[in-house]
């Protein structure tokens, strides 16, 4: 349930000082999912994404909480040495495409992942162009934290900065479940 009215990540009003953190609030709110998989929703495979225009079929801001898929986890874990506290492009390609990567210490989102993009990477006036993925990670810097993971539309590539599309809505790493459901969108 939409909790105001904003188009999504493109909205300057995200952007604004003493605006929420959304991100804050969908992490908290996990437990949601883990109700709907029947069983706790680990910090090292649960995620957040929120998509560009492109990549989205709604003109409302919502927030994707699930499960990452087992590529994009086995990816990061193996790569998790190259990504550090500022944006810098991720060593490998996540389902073929290319992404900004940073990490994120802490237990909660105190830092509005919004705010990192926008003043860290994208800039304000270009943030709607990109997609931006939250990954909980057990181990960051001594301690829990977060994975940021952003890409941009790029339409020479088919990239329509869909970050939900590392996501498996199915949850496959904790289910079972053979086939990975994707781009809900």
């Amino acid at each position: 349930m939409p909790l105001d009215k904003l188009s999504g990540i493109e909205n300057r009003s995200l952007y604004r000082r003493g605006a929420p953190n959304y991100f804050a609030a969908a992490w908290q709110a996990r437990g949601h999912t883990e109700r709907a998989l029947g069983q706790p929703l680990p910090r090292s495979v649960a995620s957040l994404a929120l998509n560009s225009p492109p990549g989205r079929s709604q003109h409302q801001l919502h927030i994707h909480v699930d499960c990452l898929r087992a590529d994009v986890l086995q990816a990061l874990d193996a790569h998790a040495a190259a990504v550090g506290t500022e944006w810098a492009p991720l060593p490998v390609l996540l389902r073929g495409h290319r992404y900004q990567a940073r990490l994120l210490p802490g237990a909660e989102l105190t830092a509005n992942p919004l705010n990192l993009l926008a003043y860290g990477l994208a800039g304000v006036d270009d943030v709607g162009q990109w997609s931006l993925v939250v990954a909980g990670r057990d181990r960051v810097q001594g301690g829990p934290g977060f994975i940021l993971l952003a890409t941009r539309v790029d339409a020479e590539t088919g990239n329509e900065a869909s970050g939900e599309e590392l996501q498996d809505h199915a949850c496959s790493v904790l289910t079972g479940a053979g086939d990975v459901l994707e781009r809900v969108r």
